[in-house]
């Protein structure tokens, strides 16, 4: 607007020169033209101010309009119900392991009278593997083996908790397994402690000579009978899951639970070969290994290799559902 008023007054201030005005005309005309710029900035400056007025009264409206929207929404939303965000939302605290009172257990023993036997697979219909030949003959002293694999209870009264997975009603009685052979080494360091006696594991052929019955062994299929179901929980009777012990019949000696419910860790070294050079008498397998061996299979094995010959072998620090023991003793 002020560039138009500019080229209006050097307009006017061309004609007059050129056309010879007279001085006071020339000055007249002069503050006119002033007179004529001066209003126009007037103009522009009401303008201005008219337009700044207007932008403040339209924010102040899109303020107002805000602040009723936040007061709308402030009383409709519950903020004490707003959702947590997940990577805020505390995670539940760890569940301690039950503690069991610490006390002596009650443990039964039997005794089996030593003599001679033929140890591993018995014949080459029987679905052996290589590690279970060749059969040979072993002697043994007299030594005490458990009744029963050790319980839930008895091991959680030694130790303090109860590791296994099986373990909700009637867990007292049910064979106590995810142990290790190393945490059993504890368990019966603990209890000598406790008993003053000297448990141990069986030896691996201590172990197949109790479950064929030792002298008393009738040479029967399975532990003591030749129709497995009165002898073992196994894959086709026991839904998948460890049972009771005691509450199959026991073999020819009294022993419950050899085949089936879990397998059993034993105290010697795993060598596939070691039949072929084993000790006569006494044998406590080889001198050193990186597994150690357990037997008797478990609740899911099948009819085939529920057998007394069968052999199996993990690390020291191994745990399975499907895997205890049961305790040993000499005279």
């Amino acid at each position: 607007m002020f560039g138009r008023n500019a080229l209006a007054l050097a307009g006017i201030l061309c004609v007059s020169f050129s056309a010879g005005l007279a001085a006071d005309s020339y000055t007249e005309l002069l503050e006119s033209a002033r007179a004529t710029r001066k209003s126009a900035s007037a103009l522009v400056d009401a303008v201005n101010a008219g337009l700044d007025a207007r932008d403040a009264a339209r924010a102040a409206s899109v303020d107002t309009a805000a602040a009723k929207v936040a007061v709308r929404d402030s009383a409709a939303v519950d903020t004490s119900a707003a959702p947590v965000r997940k990577a805020e939302k505390p995670a539940p605290a760890p569940v301690p392991p039950k503690i069991h009172p610490i006390g002596k257990p009650d443990i039964e023993m039997v005794l089996v009278k030593g003599g001679k036997f033929k140890m591993g697979c018995p014949g080459e219909n029987e679905g052996c593997i290589g590690d279970e030949r060749p059969r040979h003959e072993v002697k043994l002293g007299n030594f005490y083996i458990g009744k029963y694999p050790v319980t839930q209870k008895q091991w959680a009264s030694v130790m303090g908790i109860n590791p296994s997975h099986f373990d909700g009603e009637g867990w007292a009685d049910l064979p106590v397994e995810q142990v290790s052979w190393n945490e059993v080494q504890e368990f019966i360091r603990r209890l000598n402690v406790m008993t003053g006696k000297k448990y141990r594991l069986p030896t691996e052929a201590e172990w197949e000579y109790a479950s064929r019955g030792g002298v008393n062994g009738k040479g029967e299929k399975f532990s003591g009978h030749g129709f497995l179901d009165d002898i073992a929980w196994y894959d086709y009777n026991s839904g998948g899951k460890s049972h009771s012990v005691g509450v199959k019949k026991p073999n020819e000696i009294g022993l419950h639970d050899m085949i089936g419910n879990v397998w059993e860790w034993v105290d010697d070294w795993y060598d596939k070969n070691y039949y072929r050079e084993s000790h006569v008498s006494n044998p406590k397998g080889p001198r050193r290994g990186m597994e150690r061996v357990y037997r008797g299979a478990d609740f899911g094995s099948s009819e085939s290799h529920c057998r007394n010959s069968i052999r199996n072998f993990n690390k020291p620090g191994y745990r399975a559902i499907n895997l205890g023991f049961r305790l040993a003793r000499t005279p």
